[in-house]
């Protein structure tokens, strides 16, 4: 074995010790599902059903399972899709999620709870079937809808929001908006006063009738993002890549410039989500803003094989200190398994290119993993 291979196998078992903090993820399923239902979590962009003269294991992350996920199963590599699935039947819900989670070698997951909140494990299952620990994420939109669902006074709202938000930040470690999802980046960011709040509470609570709450009024999203700089807990910001209700060039980082040049905002650190495919804007603001932290998870799983290349990529202008590991992993435990081991695999192939190049010295290797990987996320979110 020469020098650089020696180097190269000692990152790789290096990599694959070190327990990550995924910063950004939610819960497994809690039941069964079928196999349609299943392949629908494989597709980030629709919500419908996969048609029948075609599979979603035909893609990147399918292909990715296959190679990766099989032998958790006890299966061959690149095994059959529908071997795949009779194996994950046989197992059922509970082994296969105990495997994957373990697996993971995840220490913490930081668990957004506004979402599935019907179907997917809650903090406490999470925990359970991963033996790892579980700090929670409070959704803005969510109480918002909560409070809508309610039906609260317009009037009311500012404070009722104010009081809500600050009793469930007490078990959080910090907050998300999904803006980018309900009216996209190129909005007013300045604060809205409470009198405006009221008037757009009044009349979008007055509007829903029997129909499920979801706010999409721009004054009431942005109201939700500055409670919560109040509060001084880190902020995550969906941005670029997600389900097709999503406006992509509405989710650009770059629009949220604005935002970030606020001096309330200045004191609080603010995570960029996902990226892809504006994973370099969000390096950039990184570099061009002390607060700014991002990852390039939720991507990493979709793109499969291509993860060298995204997480290549997301090191390229942003300070290390300012990276974070996420999965974004949602349903299938395969997802939670398969973020941590493409993330993984990815940085023995770059930075183990760089250190074997002589770029790199193997001890600033093993800092900056150990960085990206938890230090910076224990860190961002004051983890105990």
């Amino acid at each position: 074995m020469s020098a650089g291979e020696f180097v190269a196998a000692e990152l790789g078992q290096y990599l694959d010790s070190v327990r990550l903090i995924d910063h950004h993820v939610h819960g497994a399923f809690r039941s069964e599902v079928d196999r349609p239902e299943f392949e629908v979590f494989l597709n980030e962009g629709s919500p419908d059903l996969v048609p029948g003269w075609m599979t979603q294991f035909d893609s990147q992350v399918g292909f990715a399972i296959r190679r990766w996920c099989s032998p958790v199963l006890g299966l061959a590599r690149h095994c059959p899709a529908d071997q795949y699935w009779a194996r994950r039947c046989a197992l059922g819900v509970d082994e296969v999620t105990s495997r994957f989670l373990r697996a993971a070698g995840v220490s913490d997951w930081l668990i957004d709870t506004g979402l599935g909140a019907d179907t997917l494990l809650d903090p406490a299952g999470m925990a359970s079937f991963s033996g790892a620990r579980v700090h929670q994420i409070v959704r803005l939109e969510s109480l918002a809808e909560v409070l809508a669902s309610e039906k609260v006074t317009g009037g009311r709202y500012p404070d009722l929001f104010r009081s809500r938000l600050a009793t469930l930040a007490q078990d959080a470690v910090g907050v998300k908006t999904i803006l980018a999802y309900r009216s996209g980046f190129d909005i007013d960011w300045t604060r809205p006063p409470d009198s405006e709040v009221c008037r757009a509470a009044t009349r979008w609570i007055d509007s829903i009738g029997s129909a499920r709450p979801r706010v999409t009024d721009p004054v009431l999203l942005r109201f939700g993002v500055h409670a919560a700089v109040d509060l001084g807990l880190p902020i995550q910001i969906h941005t670029g890549f997600g389900d097709r209700d999503l406006k992509l060039d509405k989710a650009n980082p770059i629009l949220i410039t604005e935002f970030l040049r606020l001096p309330e905002v200045s004191r609080i650190p603010v995570l960029l989500l996902h990226s892809y495919p504006y994973h370099r804007e969000a390096g950039y603001l990184a570099q061009a803003f002390g607060n700014v932290y991002f990852d390039v998870g939720l991507a990493l799983n979709h793109v499969g094989v291509r993860s060298v290349e995204i997480a290549a990529e997301s090191f390229e202008v942003a300070p290390f200190a300012k990276q974070l590991y996420s999965s974004d992993a949602c349903g299938p435990p395969e997802l939670h398994y398969l973020g941590a081991v493409l993330w993984r695999q990815a940085l023995k192939t770059i930075i183990g290119r760089w250190v074997d190049d002589g770029d790199w010295s193997p001890a600033d290797a093993i800092r900056v993993i150990e960085m990206v990987g938890r230090r910076n996320a224990e860190r961002v979110y004051a983890l105990g």
